[in-house]
């Protein structure tokens, strides 16, 4: 019978951490939460860990069974990552020529293309997320850096506060966690 833990409610990243905390004592856990962005995550973290994972949804929330067979390779340690962009604002420079700011904005990322030393992972938060949601004017150049293989992550909770979660346009939806765990591997974490 698995472990089983109530995270309905809760706001990100905590079922993951619970969902972790619950992992170091048992190979067989239920995780019940309220909202598909942290079934995916919870699900995306489970994968993490070795575990097989199963969702059923139900009238009282969304119930994700994590599992790993005792005989699984133990997870790998996490690799560390390159150069990580951390982007916290849809323009560039903290002026109120928003119009300055865009373009910029735009140069930069159009200008990362043709660095040798590029980003493993750009970070979007706060409204850096409206960089990857539908109608923004850098689709393009995140379309050209994501095709040569530089990962996008975008925040779940920051595209939900400002009504773009079912927008986006370019990336992955992610949360507080995997965003925190890849600053903290990171060689190097550059804020815009």
């Amino acid at each position: 019978m698995p472990d089983i833990i109530d995270a309905r409610g809760k706001p990100c990243p905590q079922p993951v951490l619970l969902a972790a905390e619950a992992l170091k004592s048992s190979n067989d856990i239920t995780i019940i939460v309220d909202n598909p962005g942290s079934q995916q995550n919870v699900a995306k973290f489970g994968k993490t860990q070795g575990c097989e994972s199963s969702a059923e949804v139900k009238p009282d929330g969304i119930y994700i069974r994590l599992t790993r067979s005792a005989v699984a390779a133990k997870p790998q340690a996490p690799t560390a990552f390159g150069i990580v962009i951390f982007i916290g604002s849809d323009i560039i420079g903290r002026g109120e020529n928003t119009e300055l700011g865009s373009l910029l904005m735009q140069s930069f990322l159009n200008t990362l293309q043709s660095l040798p030393n590029r980003p493993e992972t750009l970070l979007f938060m706060n409204n850096g997320v409206k960089l990857v949601a539908e109608g923004s004017h850098v689709l393009g150049e995140l379309r050209q850096l994501a095709d040569s293989g530089i990962e996008l992550l975008a925040c779940g909770t920051c595209l939900s506060r400002l009504g773009l979660a079912n927008k986006i346009a370019i990336g992955q939806v992610s949360n507080m966690f995997t965003i925190a765990d890849t600053m903290m591997r990171a060689s190097k974490v550059i804020s815009l």
